[in-house]
């Protein structure tokens, strides 16, 4: 397993709506760049698009908004992971949904902070979605 170091540190700070306003600030940025729906180009998946939508879906899915404060704190460093790692994930079939592929990269922040991305790949169309980051713990 190898884990893929960022440059940049996760979100400070110590209130849900801080953190939830840079990493939204982060995520409109990258959506003024289509014209259609939210993506990143992953390096290893050979550039292809990995779209961002879900990843908000899912996380207000979360009841309790301190799981949400925790993963929203590792967006920028899942951005970066996603855009410039070339790193093996470690895959394996959805086993709740037989029809898509389960993909978790391993990273760590500058600060040395482990931390999981794991994206979602549709085998049927061959889409890739972003679902969630979180912490090691």
């Amino acid at each position: 397993m190898q884990i893929y170091k960022t440059k940049t540190h996760k979100f400070a700070g110590t209130d849900f709506h801080e953190v939830k306003k840079k990493a939204f600030g982060l995520y409109v940025e990258i959506r003024r760049k289509s014209k259609r729906r939210t993506y990143v180009r992953s390096a290893y998946f050979n550039k292809d698009k990995i779209f961002l939508d879900l990843f908000w879906q899912h996380l207000f899915d979360k009841e309790k908004w301190q799981d949400r404060f925790r993963r929203l704190k590792y967006f920028n460093c899942a951005i970066e992971l996603i855009q410039k790692s070339r790193f093996a994930p470690k895959s394996k079939e959805n086993p709740n949904n037989p029809s898509e592929i389960l993909h978790r990269f391993y990273g760590s922040t500058a600060d040395n902070e482990a931390f999981y991305v794991q994206i979602k790949k549709d085998k049927r169309t061959g889409q890739k979605f972003l679902i969630s980051t979180f912490p090691e713990k």
